[in-house]
């Protein structure tokens, strides 16, 4: 069978795993012998290096080489409870190995077998030295225990470094071990230590021989059962040449198709393209509030520069909390409605859509353009009317919730689609509004900055512009971390904040798990409040609350009426209330760094100083610890995203997994960013100069499908 017929067999049908067993496998995302090969092991055990009984101490984890001197079910105390015990002896001494409830060793483990035990030495009672629950290998006649993997199946289990997987479900890490050797066995005879291989490789030669990398299939035997001579701690640490060599492969298969998206997309011609003249640059400069930082100004200058090309714009647009990201996409709306054009604006929440809506609507102010707001508290009047005029061209700009992307709103001639805190929608939403229009362009905000990392799997298809820096008049938010015992030095602070005529969010964490205990939580906080500032109004916002009770409160808050908000984090992006200078987190200890991060934004977006202040109560862990140390360290949100990726890992790192994100099979962005970079400027390299064989894109666009579910390439 050719080696990609194996690598694509279902593991149903390898050798030992069956119906059952595959079931547990699929649950884990392992359909084939590829996905088998591709989840390497969590770690690996040094159990070539054989201890005599004498030398074993209590606590040691140990391999041991013996005989068995006799071996049954032991009886015990306790009801139902059964404990298979066997006496090894070795030249040095003798030892008995205990396994608790797995009554079935009776017909495996034999009086006079040769055994291989691993595990951890315990004292047994007055009895001495036992070995609890080891694995073990039965030493046949022929089996040498040279522990090198490839010349046959010899022993898997002990007497070499020894490979330890993830359990998944019913399948243990042995099980699995199994698996894995019956599935390198077959890719083809002889093994690392036979014929050349040359079969498929993903990964071009030259970059192989630059790197002196292995080839597949050794990089595949070597990985998970390495020669006796390999370094554990290289291993353990992911770093050996084949297994560098994998993460590779991964990241380059998976950064080829993002360049291959790219480079696809570069050749679409969109139907609507904007051009650019002193009058349109005028009527930019019309809308303008203030002088735009040089990190706005470029930013613009590549947005407008891609809305003048022919084929259609995919850009990210990265700034912190307050960077001034919205002026930057209001400007690019004015050059496409100037161009007789139509904007989409999408939001992911009611109350940030609302917000969009007023701040353009105030920018736009004695403009010819025509802003209209669709979300689900427009009523069904409103929206009768509001329908056909976005068909007729009639509404220059709309701005929208997710209502936008329903089947029965259409646009004449959308050009410009700007998507706000873009990681809260899944790939499926966002394509959807974009092929309202002929191929528009599409530019995507987040006020979470992206690690670079991160960005090259998130958003490898796009290009990047950066917004660092504040607007003028902006000041950093001083950060205080203090434990809950010292609340009545927050509460002095609100006092002396709201006396000044200063505005106050208190933040209550919300979680999913214990909602109604969360909301209960920040009511009666809301309640203890009033009590407490019985002169100041106080009110309590959260999501589930209907759209109109909402918008009131925070129509009374951003008017000034409203002293102390105590809030869910309902109001984590997007609000806007320069007066409000004073945050109080409540249970610090229980939010996200990135979401800390994120609340923080709110305040600091006037002339006047702010401060955030973290209650946190004890015990808390030392992840928490680091959280909050974070924040009072820093509040340049590109350094709070580097430690949350440090601190979560990028599995996490957006809080919530949008639908479609990639996952990468061995690839580690901590850990491997170096083999990302490389892969990335590798990829696109070769995508661009077109030097990648068929066989090469034919695998890629079949793991993009087969991986990747609803993202695709071509």
């Amino acid at each position: 069978m050719p080696v990609n017929d194996v690598l694509q067999m279902p593991l149903q049908f390898l050798k030992g795993v069956g119906p059952r067993k595959a079931a547990d496998l699929k649950k884990a995302g392992l359909h084939t012998v590829e996905d088998l090969l591709f989840r390497f092991p969590r770690r690996y055990e040094d159990r070539s290096r054989m201890q005599t009984i004498l030398s074993l101490r209590p606590g040691m984890t140990a391999a041991i080489s013996g005989k068995v001197l006799n071996a049954g079910l032991a009886h015990t105390r306790r009801p139902g409870f059964k404990l298979f015990s066997a006496l090894v002896q070795d030249e040095s001494g003798q030892i008995q190995a205990v396994w608790p409830n797995q009554a079935f060793l009776k017909d495996v483990i034999k009086s006079q077998q040769r055994i291989v035990l691993f595990g951890k030495v315990e004292i047994w009672g007055s009895r001495g030295l036992q070995i609890t629950d080891p694995e073990f290998e039965i030493v046949r006649d022929g089996d040498q225990g040279s522990g090198s993997g490839e010349r046959g199946e010899e022993q898997l289990h002990t007497g070499r470094i020894a490979p330890v997987y993830e359990r998944t479900g019913s399948v243990t890490t042995n099980m699995q071990r199994r698996f894995v050797w019956q599935a390198l066995q077959q890719l083809a005879p002889g093994g690392a230590e036979g014929p050349p291989d040359a079969s498929f490789d993903p990964v071009p030669e030259d970059i192989l021989a630059r790197q002196r990398w292995p080839t597949r299939k050794t990089a595949l035997w070597q990985t998970h059962f390495p020669s006796s001579d390999a370094s554990v701690d290289q291993l353990n640490a992911f770093a050996t040449a084949a297994q560098r060599r994998l993460v590779f492969e991964d990241f380059f298969v998976f950064q080829t198709g993002l360049a291959l998206r790219r480079h696809e997309n570069a050749q679409v011609t969109k139907g609507l393209v904007c051009r650019v003249d002193d009058r349109i640059r005028q009527c930019a400069r019309a809308v303008l509030p203030f002088k735009l930082t040089g990190g706005q100004r470029d930013a613009l200058a590549e947005i407008v520069a891609d809305m003048q090309k022919a084929c259609p714009m995919q850009r990210l647009l990265q700034g912190d909390v307050g960077a001034g990201k919205t002026i930057v996409a209001l400007l690019a709306a004015v050059v496409a409605m100037e161009n007789g054009c139509q904007v989409a604006f999408m939001a992911p929440t009611e109350i940030l859509t609302e917000q969009h809506y007023r701040t353009i609507v105030q920018a736009l102010m004695g403009k010819p353009y025509r802003v209209a707001l669709l979300s689900g508290r427009v009523t069904a009047a409103t929206r009768r009317d509001l329908l056909p005029a976005i068909e007729r061209g009639d509404i220059n700009l709309v701005v929208g919730t997710q209502a936008l992307i329903q089947q029965h709103v259409k646009f004449k001639s959308l050009a410009l689609v700007v998507i706000d805190e873009q990681h809260r929608f899944g790939v499926v939403q966002r394509g959807t509004l974009a092929v309202k229009g002929a191929n528009p362009d599409v530019l995507v905000m987040t006020a979470t900055p992206i690690p670079r990392t991160l960005a090259l799997t998130e958003c490898g298809d796009m290009d990047v512009s950066v917004i660092r820096g504040l607007p003028p008049g902006r000041q950093p938010v001083r950060t205080l971390v203090r434990a809950d015992s010292r609340r009545d030095e927050a509460f002095a602070m609100m006092r002396q904040e709201v006396a000044r005529g200063r505005q106050v969010y208190v933040i209550y964490p919300l979680v999913e798990e214990s909602e109604k205990v969360d909301l209960k939580a920040a009511t009666a906080m809301s309640e203890q409040i009033a009590r407490v500032f019985p002169e100041f109004s106080v009110a309590l916002l959260h999501g589930r609350m209907k759209g109109d009770e909402k918008a009131a409160v925070m129509q009374r808050f951003a008017s000034g009426r409203l002293n102390i908000l105590v809030s869910t984090t309902v109001v984590e992006v997007g609000v806007d209330v320069p007066n409000a200078t004073l945050m109080v987190v409540e249970h610090a200890e229980r939010f996200g760094l990135s979401q800390l991060h994120q609340l923080r934004g709110r305040i600091g977006r006037g002339r006047h100083a702010s401060t955030c202040v973290l209650l946190y109560q004890a015990p808390w862990s030392d992840d928490a610890r680091e959280r909050l140390r974070a924040m009072s360290d820093t509040s340049d949100g590109f350094v709070i995203a580097e430690r949350d990726l440090q601190l979560r890992g990028p599995g996490d790192f957006f809080g919530t997994r949008q639908s479609g994100v990639p996952t990468l099979r061995a690839g580690d962005l901590m850990r491997d960013g170096d083999l990302l970079e490389r892969a990335f400027e590798e990829a696109r390299a070769r995508v661009e100069a077109g030097t990648l064989s068929a066989p090469q894109l034919a695998y890629v666009r079949a793991v993009w499908q087969r991986q990747f579910g609803l993202i695709t390439v071509g």
